[in-house]
């Protein structure tokens, strides 16, 4: 049976599962995927690699509409590039993700990656059948009028040991300043001007904390097949 495409919004704070949730979902379902967090990497990649001082918003504003990034949807083997080049690898370097909170907090920036989300997840919706965008904004500002809004969470204690399972573990003075990265950079992107991140009013709070990846993912997609309407 046919179905209209659909538009999944998925926010939250790092750590809470949103990545490996978007991206299972998206492949269950038979979506596309886009990870949103990943293209303000790239830009912020981009200026580094170009020598703009990341702590100068004006040159920031300046040089944001030069590079040109490119996401590939596809939730089994997502891609980005930059000018051409494959930067997957690089954005989630230690240089860039100490850099990306204050290059996406200016407004141009956001102003320029939101055009390409946008664009991108009405492209895909209708030649996949739907997509599943991820990020800190997207049911408030990219795309409020997303036909599913999900908002993840999870206690800092839990996202910090997701965190340091990601990187290859961590001793306890290592968690802890996991812990403290994750609480900085949640207060540095809920408390910029421009898209802060925020919960929807008519998303769904999802609280990961105790619930297992598959867990997660299987309220996801129920919630989402619940949306799903019947072409007539």
């Amino acid at each position: 049976m046919a179905v209209t495409p659909v538009i999944v919004a998925i926010d939250g704070p790092s750590g809470t599962g949103k990545s490996s949730t978007s991206k299972a979902v998206a492949a269950r379902l038979g979506l596309g995927y886009l990870d949103t967090g990943a293209q303000y990497r790239a830009m912020t990649w981009w200026m580094l690699a170009n020598g703009v001082d990341v702590a100068d918003a004006a040159a920031v504003a300046a040089a944001c509409a030069k590079p040109s990034i490119v996401s590939g949807t596809d939730p089994l083997a997502p891609t980005i590039t930059v000018d051409g080049t494959d930067v997957a690898g690089p954005i989630r370097g230690r240089e860039v993700t100490s850099a990306v909170s204050a290059v996406s907090a200016v407004p141009e920036v956001r102003a320029r990656i939101t055009e390409l989300q946008r664009s991108l997840a009405s492209e895909t919706a209708a030649a996949a059948g739907g997509i599943v965008v991820e990020g800190r904004d997207i049911g408030t500002t990219v795309l409020p009028a997303a036909d599913v809004k999900i908002f993840l969470t999870a206690s800092p204690e839990a996202r910090a040991a997701r965190r340091s399972a990601e990187l290859s573990g961590a001793d306890a003075a290592g968690l802890a300043a996991t812990r403290e990265a994750l609480l900085k950079r949640d207060a540095a992107d809920s408390g910029r001007t421009a898209s802060p991140l925020a919960k929807a009013a008519d998303a769904t709070e999802v609280d990961t904390t105790e619930l297992t990846l598959e867990q997660v993912i299987e309220c996801v997609v129920t919630l989402v097949e619940a949306a799903r309407r019947p072409v007539r």
